[in-house]
Order: C-alpha cells, then sequence, then structure tokens
C-alpha cells in the first residue's frame, strides 16, 4: 500500500510530456542562440527562433526550426550575426562611368552615371542605395539607338549576353552567384520595338520591395481589370495596363500556403491580407468569381469556382467568415509544402469552367494569386501545371496573353524566389512577383493598391478619424445648400453628392419661384458656392396634395435633384455615397452580378426590426453624426401612429399621411433616437454595412421641432422623423431617368 503514492507520481512523470503534447527529448537547447549585433525572439512552443537585426542590417540565419531535438541550422556550425545591407553591384555597366566606384556599396551610398562620347544616356543618373536592398530609380543605360529596339541595359548585379537589338536578336541575363535572378532570363527585340517580358532583377536573401514597389506594380495590371468605369490608355515603367470592357467577366483564384514552412502567426496574418485584398477588389463595379484554396500537403478549398457562380457557396461575406474560421491546425499532420497541387486544383476547375460555357471562358480574364514561400518539397515541380493553365487560357495565341495573370506573393522568413520566379505571368515588363518585407509591409501593399479618387464607381468610401478631425474625409459625400429667397433671407438644406454632376436632397427645400442662380452648394473641404444649373423636384410631389383630407403639408416623394453645373472632380475627401438598387452598390455590398438586385440590396441592409442609421447635423457650427433606429417590423405601426400628433394634422389614418414611401425613426423604444432639426432637411439618411455608405433615405419631416428650445434635443416618446424612401420604386425610377442618365456626367448602373 504505501508504494501506490510512488507508483502514482511515476506514471505521472511517465505521462506528463505527453499530455503537454511534447517529449523532453523533442525540445530544443535554448543555449548558443544569440546573434552577433541583434536579437532573437523564441516562439512559445520553442520550435522556432527568429532573428532580427537593426534598421540597414540583416540577419544572416533568418530563422531556426527545432526538429527532434535538433535546432536546424546547428548554431555551432553556423552561428549568426548582423551584416550591412547591401545593393547590387554595378561593374556590369556598359559605354559609361560610374562614380564613384566601390567593390561593395551600403545603404545610402549615391552613385552617378555618365556616358562616353557617342552615347545616349537613359534611366537614372543619379541613384542611391535604399534599405531594401535596391537601387533608387531606373536602370542606367548608355546606348546608340541605332537598332530596331533599345539597347535593354544590365540591370544590377547581373550580366547580358547578346549585343544586337534588331527584330527577334535575343538577349539573356544571369546574376551573380550570391544573387537570384526575378523576371525575365531571356528577353527578345519585338517588331514592334519593345523587348518581351520583363526586366530582370537581382535580389539578395535579404532583398525586399517595400509596400509602395508592390502596390504600383501589382495595381497597374490588376487595376485596370476592375475599373470597368472608366478606360486608361496611358502607360506608366510597368508598360502597358491590361483593359476588360464594359461587361468583362473576372475569375480570381486565390491559393494560401498553410505548410510547416509557414508558421502559424504567418497564416493568421495573411489571412488578413487576403481580406484585405478582396475588400479592395469589391470597391470596383465588376463582381469578380472567387475560388480561394487553403494548402498544405492537401489542398482545401474554402470555395470552389463552381460553387460560387452557382451560388452554393454563397455570398462573399459568408466566405470570408469561412477562412477566417480555417484553423492553423486543421490542415492535421500532413504538413508538406504541395504547390502543384494546388496550381493543379485551378487547373481543374479552369477545365470545368471551359467545359461549362467555351465562349464565357475564353471572354473571362483569369487571375491567379498565390502565397507562399516557395518551399515545395512534394508533388513534383509546380512549374508543370502552370505552364498547363496558360496552355489552356492562352492557347498558343499571342493575343491572349493578357487574358492570364499569374502573380506570386513570396511569404515567410525564407522566400525562394528562384523557384517562384517561373510560376508567374512574364508579359509586358509588367510585375508579378512581389517579395515583401513582412506580412505587414503585404497587408500595407493592399490598402495603398487603389488609388481611391480615380473612380465614381468607389462609392461610400470614408475615413474614420478617431479624434473627429477632417470631417470632409470621414463623410466626402456631404453637401451644404443655400437658397437665397427674394426678401434676401437664406435657406440652408443638407443633401449628398451621389455622381460628380447630381447632389440628392429633399423637394421642400425649394419654394415655387426659387431659381438656378439664387441656390449654392458647399462639398468637400474646400469646394464652396458651387454654381447650379437646376433643380429637379419629383415630378408628384406637391405639398397641398391632401389638404382636403386633413394634412396641410404632404411630404409623399419629397425628394429631388440638383445638378450642378460643372462636375466635380473626385479625390479623397470628395466622394459620392452609394445608392441602393445600383451596381456601384452591388460593390460596396460584396454581391455578385447574380444577387445584385434591389430586393438582395433591401434584404442585406434592411432586413432587421430596427435598423441602425445615422444622418449628419451641422446645427451647433461643426458637423456631427446623428444615431437613429429606423422602425420596421413590430416598431413600424406605433412610429407612423404618432404622425397624427404633428401640429395641424386631423386626419385619422396614419396610413394616408406616411405611406410605404417613408422611413420613420424617432421615440424612445427600443432605445432614445436622435431628432433631426430643421436646417437638416434634404440630408442623407444612411446604414453602413461593412466599410461603406449607403444612402436609404432622405430626412423630410418630422412631428415635434425639439431643437427649437435645445439643439441638442434627443427624441421624447412622441416625437418621430420621416425619410423618402430611396427603396420607393417611384422613386427609383425618378433618380434613374437623371442619375443613369449617360449624358448628364457619370451615369450610375440601376438594377
Amino acid at each position: 500500500m504505501d508504494r501506490e503514492p510512488w507508483l502514482n507520481l511515476f506514471m505521472l512523470a511517465i505521462l506528463c510530456p505527453l499530455i503537454t503534447g511534447a517529449r523532453s527529448s523533442d525540445l530544443c537547447s535554448d543555449k548558443n542562440l544569440s546573434i552577433k549585433g541583434g536579437s532573437f525572439s523564441l516562439s512559445s512552443d520553442g520550435s522556432l527562433v527568429r532573428y532580427s537585426c537593426s534598421e540597414g542590417y540583416y540577419p544572416t540565419v533568418t530563422i531556426r526550426r527545432c526538429n527532434k531535438g535538433r535546432w536546424n541550422p546547428m548554431p555551432e556550425k553556423k552561428p549568426p550575426k548582423c551584416n550591412r545591407v547591401t545593393c547590387p553591384n554595378l561593374s556590369g555597366f556598359e559605354n559609361g562611368e560610374v562614380y564613384p566606384y566601390s567593390p561593395r556599396y551600403y545603404v545610402n551610398d549615391t552613385i552617378h552615371y555618365s556616358c562616353h562620347s557617342g552615347y545616349i544616356f537613359r534611366g537614372s543618373g543619379t541613384r542611391v542605395c535604399q534599405l531594401n536592398g535596391k537601387w533608387s530609380g531606373s536602370t542606367a543605360v548608355c546606348g546608340r539607338n541605332s537598332d530596331h529596339c533599345p539597347d535593354p541595359g544590365i540591370p544590377a548585379g547581373s550580366t547580358k549576353y547578346g549585343n544586337s537589338f534588331n527584330i527577334d536578336d535575343k538577349v539573356t541575363y544571369r546574376c551573380d552567384s550570391t544573387l537570384t535572378l526575378v523576371g525575365s532570363k531571356e528577353r527578345v527585340c519585338q517588331d514592334d520595338g519593345q523587348w518581351s517580358g520583363t526586366e530582370p532583377e537581382c535580389y539578395a536573401g535579404f532583398t525586399y520591395d517595400t509596400p509602395e514597389e508592390a502596390s504600383e506594380g501589382f495595381s497597374s495590371s490588376l487595376k485596370s481589370n476592375l475599373e470597368l468605369s472608366k478606360q486608361h490608355e496611358e502607360t506608366d515603367q510597368y508598360g502597358k495596363k491590361i483593359q476588360v470592357q464594359g461587361g468583362g467577366k473576372l475569375d480570381i483564384y486565390i491559393a494560401l500556403d498553410v505548410s510547416d514552412s509557414i508558421v502559424e502567426d504567418e497564416f493568421e496574418k495573411a489571412k488578413e491580407v487576403i481580406k484585405t485584398l478582396i475588400e479592395k477588389i469589391s470597391y470596383y463595379e465588376v463582381s469578380p468569381n472567387y475560388e480561394i484554396l487553403i494548402f498544405a500537403t492537401d489542398v482545401n478549398r474554402i470555395v470552389s469556382m463552381r460553387d460560387f457562380k452557382s451560388g452554393q457557396g454563397n455570398n462573399l461575406e459568408q466566405i470570408l467568415k469561412r477562412l477566417e474560421d480555417y484553423k492553423y491546425d486543421s490542415k492535421g499532420d500532413r504538413t508538406g509544402t504541395n504547390i502543384a497541387q494546388a496550381y493543379k486544383n485551378i487547373l481543374e476547375s479552369m477545365k470545368i469552367e471551359q467545359v461549362n460555357n467555351k465562349e464565357d471562358f475564353m471572354q473571362t480574364q483569369h487571375i491567379i494569386i498565390m502565397f507562399t514561400d516557395g518551399q515545395a518539397n512534394m508533388g513534383g515541380s509546380p512549374k508543370i501545371p502552370v505552364d498547363q493553365i496558360k496552355n489552356l487560357v492562352i492557347q498558343s495565341n499571342p493575343s491572349r496573353e493578357d487574358k492570364l495573370d499569374l502573380y506570386v506573393f513570396g511569404m515567410g522568413d525564407e522566400v525562394h524566389a528562384e523557384d517562384i520566379n517561373d510560376l508567374k505571368t512574364d508579359r509586358g515588363n509588367e510585375k508579378f512577383f512581389f517579395k515583401l518585407k513582412n506580412l505587414e509591409n503585404l497587408k500595407e501593399t493592399f490598402d495603398n493598391m487603389i488609388d481611391e479618387g480615380t473612380s465614381v464607381a468607389l462609392c461610400g468610401l470614408y475615413r474614420d478619424y478617431d479624434d473627429g478631425s477632417h470631417e470632409r474625409g470621414q463623410y466626402p459625400w456631404l453637401a451644404k445648400i443655400s437658397v437665397t429667397r427674394s426678401n434676401g433671407k437664406i435657406s440652408k438644406c443638407m443633401g449628398s453628392l451621389v455622381t460628380s454632376t447630381f447632389i440628392l436632397t429633399a423637394a421642400h427645400c425649394f419654394n415655387f419661384g426659387d431659381t438656378h442662380d439664387r441656390i449654392t452648394v458647399d462639398i468637400g473641404s474646400n469646394i464652396r458656392g458651387i454654381k447650379v444649373k437646376q433643380y429637379i423636384p419629383h415630378p408628384r410631389y406637391n405639398l397641398k396634395a391632401k389638404k382636403d383630407m386633413g394634412i396641410p403639408e404632404y411630404y409623399e416623394f419629397d425628394v429631388a435633384l440638383i445638378q450642378l453645373e460643372k462636375p466635380v472632380i473626385m479625390d479623397l475627401n470628395l466622394r459620392p455615397i452609394c445608392i441602393p438598387c445600383t451596381k456601384e452598390t452591388s460593390g460596396a455590398l460584396r454581391l455578385s452580378d447574380r444577387e445584385g438586385t434591389c430586393r438582395k440590396h433591401q434584404e442585406v441592409i434592411m432586413s432587421a426590426d430596427t435598423v441602425n442609421a445615422a444622418f449628419m447635423t451641422d446645427r451647433k457650427k461643426r458637423i456631427e453624426k446623428k444615431f437613429i433606429k429606423i422602425k420596421q417590423g413590430k416598431w413600424r405601426d406605433a412610429c407612423v401612429e404618432d404622425a397624427k400628433k404633428a401640429e395641424g394634422i386631423t386626419a385619422r389614418n396614419a396610413e394616408d399621411i406616411v405611406t410605404d414611401n417613408f422611413l420613420c425613426s424617432g421615440g424612445i423604444e427600443p432605445t432614445r433616437d436622435d431628432i433631426a432639426c430643421k436646417g437638416d432637411s434634404g440630408g442623407a439618411t444612411f446604414v453602413v454595412p461593412g466599410n461603406r455608405m449607403v444612402q436609404v433615405g432622405i430626412i423630410s419631416w418630422g412631428v415635434k421641432d425639439l431643437c427649437a428650445r435645445n439643439p441638442s434635443a434627443s427624441s421624447d416618446a412622441q416625437s418621430r422623423d420621416y425619410h423618402t424612401s430611396l427603396f420607393s420604386a417611384e422613386v427609383r425610377s425618378f433618380l434613374e431617368v437623371y442619375l443613369g442618365n449617360g449624358t448628364l456626367g457619370t451615369p450610375l448602373t440601376f438594377l
């Protein structure tokens, strides 16, 4: 009996490591892990060491992994240290001089170029070695310009083979032994006088692209596939921009590496990066189709292309939720890196699309975005299925090359750039491979990738400033309207910018006899006193329509448009609000073309018994947001019934006063709402589904004027506000006549 406790302790000592999930023999020693000149961090489970250095330096060993009690690489064999970042050497520069010459260039070193007599200089005459191990500016070339194609030059760190630059002549490149070539290893002089492919770059292990570089390079081709409302023809340093004409189809495949070489925190950050990318794409009026895969040894589809198109994948919000809910450990014990299988799955989906509708497949723009470190260790070469994808889409037809974009984003501590280089598109001097310093930089790339001032389709965008400043950045659609009466008095209303040419407001803001020259509009941070061409009330608005029914002022169809004399130019602080039942708002709500219906818009943003909404006021001479709940379902009847309590109304039937063309707010149940004041009339009643503002109503009239006594008033039990509903069929048809008219500025596309 006395031996039993000792036996229990003995068994516990054996079982303890098994319970905690690791045997002591599997753990690696924490000795000799330091780095000279830098610091290191150990993962919570002791299986991974990350090294870091101060700015301008890089660690000779980036990470160590613990495998069965041994570090890889071994600390004793490869003690890490921090070395200074260098930029590739310039010894290959031809037909000129580089000064000052040095066998090694460090961060902030500056060099200058000059050409020998008879040669013409092209590129950057002065370049600076940057923190990311790249030279600033563009490749310097001293050429004669006597051949069909210009001298392509010799990028820093490379050697060029081939000195004849006429049609069909080839040049090939290789990088110094310690560097990896990214871009085109071979380029051909073409009939149009341009070189095929992409200018190569030579990357060291520590070289990375800045978010600004990656954003510019990635979006130069991707953005043009999204901007259906505005076509561009200019070129930039990455060459021509691909266009998809209005109505073009876009299939986007996204694959995320979750193998053992990608650690858990990187995976979680990568999921956020993908969500950011999809969110940014949703800013455009095009509604892409998606396939999202997560892979290690096996491939898991978050959604397949076929399911997405058929609706079985549900909407994009649900798909993003599935992505968010996918845990790192869901891959199980099969933790290899089978990049080839990920591409094979994409190829399989593309073949299904081709079989289902060959004509659609031929018209579709296909985009594949791979997030991986490139460390494939099973499944064979991923280049084989990538080549098969190219053959399927391009079909040996050079004119179809722009129908396929293959992007690769290197993620993780050790990116195999050389292997990744074969998995991307190689076309038109554009950039399709990006290696970011970390995943925070990758997210910043996508945050920066869209110039938010370039497209009217980007409705409802705003910037949320925590300190309450920059109200025009927060509400860039906000309009203030002034009407000077014949007696000299000025009447104030609010409104909302809905296209570059039109302001949406209330019809009662204008009296009979008001002329366009007596109306001015202030919008944006500095745009004041904008001249007006005309104001257009709804044709069925009639204030006295129900006077005989005991309703002295009747506000049904209280909506008007103000046409500006000249269209305004959109920028970050000047942008339209979204209008429901338009294709632009389908994009804001992340709805596919199939889902994009007016009924679906109403279902997504107006389905609850109480809908959180807001409106803007400047009653205290500063812009403030006021919060309300739109009363629907069981709350609406009481809200409508209180309309009979307005001064002067004797009608017995509340529905004669407030029809289904109104939204209702106010009162103290289920919570106390803010109340609108007289100067708030015409302003937008808006909701914020996701990250976009959608106008659902126009402030029209109220039961009580509580603001006369208190500018900060909130509702009492009977105070109600009524808002012209933009979901009203007759209101929509009125708006479509003007806002959908392409001759009156950039039109909206009504559903």
